[in-house]
């Protein structure tokens, strides 16, 4: 099976390609700028082209046809308008990479299934999957385009640790305020239930739909079967880190108002995703992909990414500051909590 992977370096897809570098059945084409060439496996094909450069890549391609075509950094209408242009006709399936996050939020019912609806005012990056989604589904049933849709939920692999609250810089400085023993910020009473999958068990069920006649013009979740609250994740953390957790709950509104004046958007990555419950059936895939499950649960994954970023520190970069902002914010409640308790 010829399948071409644009982008095919993050952290989805890499769980992906190494799984396809060790199958021969399957010959594999990344089309990127090259830029992480080093970590690529060997016998992947690689083509060295910006996507966006879309005369170039026509070149690149000439001549060649694909069974799947999956694009991992398409994350607007025009990006897929532009994927039409260049393989309508020239694949057997093409396969666009959405976000879970595109449920409504909040859902009616904690429980999503691919049926739930897809409505998300709090976070622009979901409002546009939602549009790639509905374009490319519009081009199916009025062209028969074969495109399948995939919904990844909060997928890691060995170099990311997964929060819920963090800047910028990602969520270096949270693990590093762990270590020092300073309390770490969660989302609102750290109750709310979540879904991590890492990125080898997520590849798993994105290979059986590879390929797959009833995976065209159909929706498909992929994630763990592994359901954990925020404090049981946080906790977890500190456990493989061998240190005790200092939790400190802040609501989710609070956070959304004073983090934009520090250019942190928790209105969308909270409000229009992580604080909200979510469990995942994913009997849907599992109908298509029987041998889809959770192989690496949290407490073993963050072990995975621990090992790597604690032997790894100089890929990762400090941010003072969110380190402030945490203190700032901690700092403010406990003085509003003494205020309070000083009314007589």
């Amino acid at each position: 099976m010829k399948a071409l992977f644009i982008g095919g370096t993050g952290t989805i897809s890499m769980g992906i390609i190494r799984k396809l570098a060790e199958d021969p059945f399957f010959e594999v084409y990344l089309l990127n700028r090259g830029n992480r060439k080093a970590e690529t496996p060997d016998g992947i094909n690689q083509i060295t082209c910006d996507i966006c450069d879309e005369k170039s890549v026509r070149e690149k391609l000439e001549g060649l046809e694909f069974d799947v075509v999956s694009d991992f950094i398409a994350f607007d209408v025009e990006a897929v308008e532009r994927d039409y242009r260049l393989f309508n006709g020239k694949t057997k399936q093409y396969i666009f990479i959405s976000s879970a996050s595109a449920y409504k939020k909040p859902a009616a019912g904690y429980v999503i299934t691919e049926g739930t609806t897809l409505s998300n005012p709090y976070w622009e990056y979901s409002r546009n999957k939602i549009a790639c989604e509905e374009f490319l589904l519009k081009k199916h049933r009025e062209e028969g385009f074969p495109v399948t849709i995939v919904r990844p939920s909060h997928t890691y692999d060995e170099r990311n640790v997964p929060l819920g609250v963090h800047g910028n810089r990602g969520f270096y400085q949270v693990i590093r305020r762990m270590q020092q023993g300073k309390p770490v910020l969660i989302q609102g009473d750290g109750s709310s239930l979540w879904t991590l999958t890492f990125n080898s068990d997520f590849a798993t069920g994105f290979i059986g739909l590879m390929g797959n006649p009833h995976a065209i013009g159909e929706a498909f979740q992929i994630t763990g079967d592994e359901t954990l609250t925020w404090d049981q994740i946080y906790q977890t953390i500190a456990a493989a880190l061998g240190v005790k957790l200092n939790a400190y709950h802040v609501s989710t509104d609070f956070l959304s108002d004073v983090g934009e004046t520090y250019g942190y958007d928790f209105t969308g990555s909270l409000t229009g995703d992580k604080s909200v419950s979510v469990v995942f059936d994913n009997s849907k895939l599992k109908r298509l992909v029987p041998q889809m499950t959770t192989t690496i649960p949290f407490h073993k994954g963050v072990r995975i990414a621990l090992d790597y970023v604690l032997s790894h520190p100089d890929e990762y970069e400090e941010d003072p500051e969110f380190d402030t902002f945490c203190d700032r914010v901690i700092r403010a409640l406990e003085r509003a909590r003494e205020d309070v308790k000083g009314i007589g």
